[in-house]
């Protein structure tokens, strides 16, 4: 189990006292520390269990119900009925329903058929047949009953699945490349450092109490298709050209209402180094990192503070106990898509079939369906990907049609995914969150119907990332257009970012002072500047690289 570090630190405390427990901060400095402190997260379930499970919803004290049992992936989903105007002046009791999210996660994004069918079950038996597969690569059921949770755990950890450590603050699930180990072109297979990491770490009090939420990418890919910039610790595929193939190690992405960046270390990592290093970035965070506020709570703040050279210094010195070599950045990614929708050989001469259904949003029946067609194909293996897709493993070439032809019909599409499907994300919104202003879902589907209707030859990669409030789990700083629900002349609307992206156009997208939509002008709005890039557009120039030259006028 790894320890609190008792060396001399190589670095002084913040000037203003953070609450770091490197130097014995450990006076509780606001009430989420405090609830922490009293009781480990982690220890929830057993109440869950025996007394909140059998007596209800209204057996559930507050520090538990918005508190502790994040730590087993359940979060109280919002009333119904209640506008976004009103979000940010109700309290919490007021807001919430007595019904549960409950986060699936699926480290690495990979899902068996005996897992796919019993996500599926427990949707139509338990969640009224809800199901999204969202930007992490987990899957979330909502409509769940504090009274039918300790069967679901049961029925989810008898096929290899949990909802421990979904939520909370603590180390999060481990995304990974969708086509880790088959894709032709992987640098490296990352796949067995993300195992070592979940069956060593998920679920160790040691870190089951990080200053907040601790996000982990992992990939070979040459395509850089982990949003590796936005996670607290990131390792992407290099070769090194001596040491071979292996990591370059980023640390401190995050984006919500201060969004940052991550920085390259400069540091090359081995695919069997990458679980040590790995428990030595969290174990900075638990122990230097910012507890006093909450809103500088992540590690993007005390990287920033610190700089790459310090921490990595720290790093080396106080938690591994030597020196990592210095090796090469990545190379910059492929251009295109980088959501892995189509049809694509393996390395082995089978292929992987990747599809999109609209913004994320399946169902228990979908997914029943889904799994059928899956095991007539002969694959046994699923992966979710960051861009809320889903993708096939191990398909025998002349089973392909077929698959593809069922996909299609579930509207799970493969051959006919526009560019507007493929590149839109949405966050989960008004219809179940607490924090949301806006309705997401719903509406960036009508988006995409209304954008292949009035744009049927556009070919050009776009991303759309809506989101319910400035929170930013869609992303919105890093999408082409980000939409940040807010409210427009007392309607619901948009605030917009223009130009931000991942990979080859790493960057936050810039606001439009002023501008916000409002959702019945969204679509006028979206084919308008899609339209003026496809006319401005010069010679492989993308719509980031369009945003960042264009006249303002032209991108309202």
């Amino acid at each position: 189990m790894a320890q609190t570090t008792s060396r001399t630190p190589v670095v002084e405390p913040a000037r203003r006292p953070e609450g770091q427990w490197a130097f014995d901060q450990r006076e509780p400095l606001n009430a989420n520390e405090q609830l922490k402190q009293e009781d480990d997260g982690l220890n929830v379930r057993h109440r869950i269990e025996t007394v909140y499970a059998r007596e209800g919803f209204a057996s559930i004290p507050g520090d538990d119900l918005r508190g502790r049992m994040r730590w087993w992936g359940l979060y109280t989903q919002r009333r119904p009925g209640i506008d976004g105007g009103r979000t940010a002046t109700l309290e919490p009791h007021e807001l919430e329903d007595e019904y549960f999210m409950l986060r699936v996660r699926c480290d690495g994004g990979t899902l068996n058929l005996r897992q796919l069918r019993t996500v599926a079950g427990i949707s139509q038996e338990f969640g009224r047949d809800t199901a999204d597969i969202t930007d992490r690569q987990n899957i979330q059921l909502h409509w769940i009953r504090i009274e039918d949770v300790p069967e679901i755990w049961r029925r989810l950890e008898s096929v290899g699945l949990t909802t421990q450590e979904a939520c909370g603050d603590v180390p999060r699930v481990i995304i990974g490349s969708p086509v880790a180990g088959v894709a032709a072109d992987e640098i490296i297979d990352g796949t067995p450092a993300i195992e070592v990491i979940r069956d060593r770490y998920i679920g160790d009090p040691a870190f089951s109490n990080l200053p907040r939420k601790f996000k982990t990418a992992i990939s070979g890919s040459p395509h850089q298709d982990v949003a590796h910039e936005i996670n607290d610790v990131a390792f992407v595929g290099v070769v090194h050209p001596e040491l071979g193939p292996g990591f370059d190690l980023w640390v401190g992405g995050a984006l919500s209402t201060n969004p940052m960046l991550g920085k390259r270390l400069g540091a090359f990592v081995t695919l069997e180094q990458v679980p040590d290093v790995w428990c030595g970035v969290v174990g900075i965070f638990r122990d230097y990192g910012y507890r006093r506020l909450r809103a500088r709570a992540r590690l993007k703040f005390l990287l920033a503070d610190w700089g790459p050279e310090v921490f990595r210094q720290v790093l080396e010195t106080e938690y591994l106990g030597h020196a990592l070599p210095d090796g090469p950045a990545p190379p910059p990614p492929p251009t295109g898509n980088r959501d892995h929708v189509g049809v694509h050989p393996q390395k082995d001469g089978r292929l992987y079939v990747g599809a999109a259904p609209a913004v994320g949003r399946v169902s228990g029946p979908v997914l029943t369906a889904l799994a059928d067609l899956v095991e007539e194909a002969g694959s046994d293996r699923l992966q979710l990907t960051t861009e809320q897709k889903l993708v096939v493993l191990d398909v025998e070439p002349h089973r392909v049609d077929a698959l593809v032809d069922g996909l299609e019909s579930l509207g799970l599409r493969v051959r006919t995914a526009s560019t507007f499907r493929r590149g839109t994300l949405a966050c989960t919104g008004i219809e179940f969150c607490k924090l949301a202003i806006v309705e997401t879902k719903g509406r960036a589907t009508a988006l995409v119907d209304e954008l292949e209707r009035r744009l049927p030859t556009f070919d050009q990669p776009l991303t759309i990332n809506v989101n319910g409030c400035p929170n930013s789990c869609a992303r919105i700083q890093t999408a082409d257009i980000g939409l940040k629900g807010a409210l427009a002349g007392g309607e619901e609307g948009y605030q917009v970012h223009l130009g931000g992206g991942l990979g080859l156009t790493s960057g936050l997208g810039k606001t439009l002072r002023g501008l916000r939509v409002p959702a019945s002008e969204l679509p006028d709005y979206v084919e308008r500047i899609t339209r003026r890039f496809d006319e401005q557009r010069g010679p492989g120039e993308v719509f980031a690289q369009w945003v960042h030259r264009a006249d303002e006028e032209d991108l309202r």
